[in-house]
């Protein structure tokens, strides 16, 4: 019999790279949302009825075969009004993001970024060699132009500039954006646009002729297809021939790609689904008026609110009475403040009585004045 004190030890596993090791970790407050889901910007009610009917005629052979993006891609580029090999489909704005650092972050770079934003350019920035440089913005959370104009160097290399921004709802304005391409030609312009539709202002039409800007667009919103994972990135020939050298060929998968075209067809129900949010959020905001919370002013399809200390125990009882909402207080610049999706008027009606009953159980209004 072998002797167990004779057998070799279990070494320690394989160690990642140190930069792996220092990422920034992300983990999603996923799980139990079968609430009304005002806690991550999608589309609260559903994907177009076309979308459906497609999904319903995918036959079990179509599935065998690896998926080809570039008859999509095609489409795509037409709906953008740019050419195929301007644009490539991603899984997600997030794996667009993670591609593009990738593709042009290196030792000493630097990743400029206006802060509170979406978490993901610095997760995936720390998955790089690059500094990722952080432009605070003031207590009323707009763009703080003139810092990050102050901000680039010859280091700057990707600049990412959501817009409209999350988790404030705030935008830059067309001049700004053309302002800063111009002011650093030597780094990517990033506007990802994922509130395109509920801002309905956008530098698509600049892809090409400005030669260091790509613009970012999601099908996760106001499509409704976030469970698919679609997104685009759309950018000069140049710059889009190092994405894809990255981009790996099969990481859109065939479902998403038979939907996506019907989705960009039906733009009846995109308008309504858009125009719906745009009311809601109107009638939502005096709700948040009446009860005299702070809020900031959104161009997208949600609302920060300065809950203030007891932020967490508001988020409890939003969620007791059925709706789920998104504390950002660590977010750089927002202690004590939840963001709260918009859905239709009616959805956002039943959550305006579930937020006058939160705010009076904790005395918020009280407190807010």
């Amino acid at each position: 019999m072998t002797d167990a004190a004779a057998e070799p030890v279990a070494a320690a596993g394989p160690a990642p790279r140190l930069r792996v090791q220092a990422m920034k970790e992300y983990h999603p407050p996923l799980g139990s949302r079968e609430l009304m889901r005002l806690d991550f910007n999608e589309n609260t009610v559903a994907c177009s009825p076309r979308v459906r009917e497609v999904l319903g005629s995918i036959s079990a052979s179509a599935l065998t075969r690896y998926p080809e993006r570039e008859p999509v891609e095609a489409i795509v580029a037409a709906h953008l009004g740019v050419a195929p090999q301007q644009v490539a489909l991603t899984n997600g704005v997030d794996e667009a993001i993670h591609v593009l650092f990738e593709a042009f972050l290196e030792a000493g770079d630097e990743l400029l970024l206006p802060v509170p934003t979406y978490t993901m350019y610095e997760v995936y920035a720390s998955a790089t060699d690059a500094r990722a440089i952080t432009v605070q913005a003031g207590d009323d959370l707009q763009f703080p132009f003139d810092r990050l104009l102050a901000a680039i160097t010859p280091k700057t290399k990707i600049i990412a500039i959501a817009n409209p921004n999350s988790p404030s709802g705030s935008v830059a304005t067309r001049a700004q954006l053309l302002d800063i391409a111009q002011r650093a030609p030597h780094a990517v312009l990033l506007v990802d646009e994922a509130y395109f539709h509920f801002h309905r202002e956008t530098l698509i039409d600049r892809v090409g002729a400005i030669p260091n800007l790509i613009v970012a667009r999601t099908f996760s919103k106001a499509y409704g297809l976030a469970g698919l994972r679609l997104g685009v990135l759309a950018g000069s020939v140049e710059l889009m021939r190092w994405v894809r050298r990255v981009l790996s060929p099969y990481s859109v998968n065939s479902l998403a790609l038979a939907c996506l075209p019907p989705a960009l067809a039906d733009a009846a129900y995109l308008d309504w689904y858009a125009n719906e949010v745009l009311l809601a959020r109107t009638e939502f905001e005096a709700a948040i008026d009446a009860v005299k919370l702070r809020r900031w002013p959104s161009r997208a399809n949600f609302i920060l609110v300065d809950i203030g200390p007891r932020h967490a125990e508001f988020v409890r009882l939003m969620r007791a009475g059925g709706v789920l909402v998104r504390d950002r207080s660590s977010d750089p610049g927002c202690d004590g403040r939840v963001r709260i999706s918009i859905g239709t008027r009616e959805q956002m009606r039943d959550a305006a009585i579930v937020l006058n009953e939160a705010a009076a159980a904790l005395s918020l209004g009280a407190e807010a004045k």
